[in-house]
């Protein structure tokens, strides 16, 4: 028996990191007014940290486009994996080469390409697919911010988010 209506705890799980962050925040800030020495410049250290951490909760928020679209993402040791109802497949994170926002698809997708294979399609609220954030972010030179802002645009064509170049090729010793 739950004392918290669903719609609450929906809300209260998908804020939760905000919340955390905050939470931090308060306590650096706590220690930072309160004491004094070291244990105030920690406290001031920590508000610093939990303020990085807000900022990439609330990144992570806007990311969030739901779980209710067709198939689940999953995401290992940099291998990005979706199964959906029609097509799927596999592609490493090391492997791709562009990624583009397809709002011409119903629902709209992420196409994420690499050589010698066609592009992976996964909707952008596919099961799992909030996952995606930590590995877009961690592409070479990728603008969080313009990706986020190109996922609530309501234009309805293909937009490349992000492209290697030639120098970013990883390289494979022998």
């Amino acid at each position: 028996m739950s004392f918290i209506r669903p719609e609450a705890s929906r809300a209260l799980m998908r804020w939760r990191e905000v919340i955390l962050s905050a939470l931090v925040i308060v306590l650096g800030l706590w220690w930072s007014l309160t004491s004094v020495g070291a244990i105030s410049w920690i406290g001031a250290a920590v508000a610093l940290a939990g303020i990085a951490l807000g900022v990439a909760a609330l990144q992570r928020m806007r990311f969030h486009a739901g779980r209710d679209g067709p198939g689940v993402v999953t995401i290992d040791e940099g291998a990005i994996a979706y199964f959906g109802p029609l097509t799927g497949g596999v592609v490493a994170r090391s492997e791709i080469t562009a990624l583009v926002l397809d709002r011409s698809a119903k629902p709209v997708h992420w196409a994420l390409s690499q050589p010698g294979q066609p592009d992976l399609m996964i909707p952008l609220n596919a099961a799992g697919a909030d996952g995606l954030f930590d590995v877009f972010a961690s592409l070479p030179g990728i603008r969080t911010e313009r990706m986020l802002n190109e996922m609530r645009n309501s234009n309805t064509d293909r937009v490349v988010i992000w492209q290697r170049h030639a120098r970013q090729v990883p390289r494979i010793l022998h």
